[in-house]
């Protein structure tokens, strides 16, 4: 399994457009990628956000990047013009897990 972790700033006035953007269009376009295991949306400050997704290969990792979906999606999520730099992804290999196979949703 693979961790990705996707970090951005917003401008924290248009939080909210943000906040409908991950409902409307990343949430869903996450759901559709194979081998996708789980998605976290994070606030890891005012004006900082992080994407968190589980994947069960480097090779659906790799999917992700080429899929015509997720490219479309990144365009999207861009050209809203409610990013601010940096964004960084980070990827790490799972070593050990454990999971009370609960799960949580909200949307």
């Amino acid at each position: 399994m693979i961790v990705r972790i996707w970090r951005t700033r917003i401008d924290e006035e248009r939080a909210g457009e943000y906040d409908r953007f991950v409902v409307e269009r990343s949430l869903p376009m996450f759901r559709r990628q194979p081998g996708l295991a789980t998605v976290y949306f994070t606030s890891t400050g005012e004006e900082e956000r992080a994407v968190v997704t589980v994947w069960a290969d480097a090779a659906a990792v790799s999917a992700l990047d080429t899929s015509d979906d997720y490219q479309e999606t990144t365009a999207a999520i861009l050209a809203a013009g409610f990013l601010r730099p940096p964004q960084t992804i980070e990827l790490m290999p799972v070593d050990h897990s454990w999971s009370t196979g609960t799960r949580s949703e909200t949307a």
